[in-house]
């Protein structure tokens, strides 16, 4: 059950449904996650300074459990998604920032419980 929570600079304009979904279906795969269990906010228009520049850019936190816990996993998850924003966007990789958060079943709310209890947490 992936959180994907997109911040920028861009327009509203710039986040049609069809990217969010685009992107939706990109990260899930990314992650090797189903696309139904996908989280996805976009906060476009906000005032955002990276490397000092108030230039278009993009910060992405992608928040999962089982999938962002090692450096290699991200290594791989960072590529595939940087392809993704830099061809969608237009923006050089120098304008887009990626944290990877790795969760625990015990840390996400569902069905009135946490993943621990629920059966099916390996295909969250």
């Amino acid at each position: 059950m992936p959180f994907i929570d997109l911040q920028s600079n861009l327009p509203a304009s710039s986040f049609s449904e069809e990217f969010v979904q685009k992107m939706c279906n990109s990260i899930a795969a990314a992650l090797g996650k189903p696309q139904d269990r996908m989280n996805v906010v976009v906060n476009p228009g906000l005032t955002m300074l990276i490397a000092g520049s108030f230039s278009p850019c993009v910060m992405l936190s992608v928040s999962a459990i089982g999938v962002t816990d090692t450096a290699e996993k991200n290594k791989e998850h960072s590529a595939k998604i940087f392809e993704f924003l830099t061809r969608e966007l237009s923006l050089p990789e120098d304008r887009i920032v990626i944290q990877f958060h790795a969760l625990q079943p015990h840390q996400v709310g569902k069905k009135g419980t946490v993943m621990s209890f629920l059966s099916s947490i390996s295909t969250m």
